[in-house]
């Protein structure tokens, strides 16, 4: 992990991009090394993503997310039942390096949750788009996927936002 995090540090300071990480596929690498923006999911601007799939969506933080946290060591998640409001917090998610709040980027109710986050928290750092995903919503108001960025426009808004550190 430390040789992880000094490799991307290392590279950001260059401005050296790296290959993508090819089983993840279609990809967009973004400026910050080992960070990956899956086409067809939409993103939130505080970092998490969703996944729509059929009456369901799936809700994680985005590698840049993880990338930027470190080391993830444990993870708050709600029960399942109960409801999340957009760009509400429904848990946290505490790294080495700080704690951070986790928002929903969409409403609805929690079918869900990934209790292996409670064993195996770094799921979050290695597989965040697959095996490290917190939670599965039913929406109320799928409309609301259409104020969240797609792959392009949030690989955009996390290079402005980096530049801007």
């Amino acid at each position: 992990m430390a040789l992880r995090m000094w490799a991307s540090s290392t590279a950001n300071a260059l401005k050296i991009s790296c290959a993508s990480k090819a089983h993840l596929s279609p990809v967009f690498s973004l400026s910050r090394c080992f960070s990956t923006v899956l086409d067809g999911l939409k993103y939130a601007n505080s970092h998490e993503w969703v996944k729509h799939e059929g009456p369901v969506v799936t809700i994680g933080i985005t590698d840049h997310a993880q990338d930027h946290l470190g080391e993830v060591v444990f993870v708050e998640l709600p029960e399942p039942g109960g409801s999340v409001s957009q760009g509400k917090g429904f848990g946290a998610v505490e790294s080495v390096k700080a704690t951070s709040d986790v928002n929903s980027p969409i409403s609805g109710e929690i079918v869900e949750v990934n209790s292996k986050l409670t064993e195996a928290p770094g799921l979050i750092n290695s597989s965040p788009y697959e095996e490290g995903w917190m939670i599965k919503v039913k929406p109320s108001s799928p409309s609301e996927l259409e104020s969240l960025m797609g792959a392009k426009e949030y690989t955009k808004f996390c290079e402005e936002e980096d530049a801007s550190h």
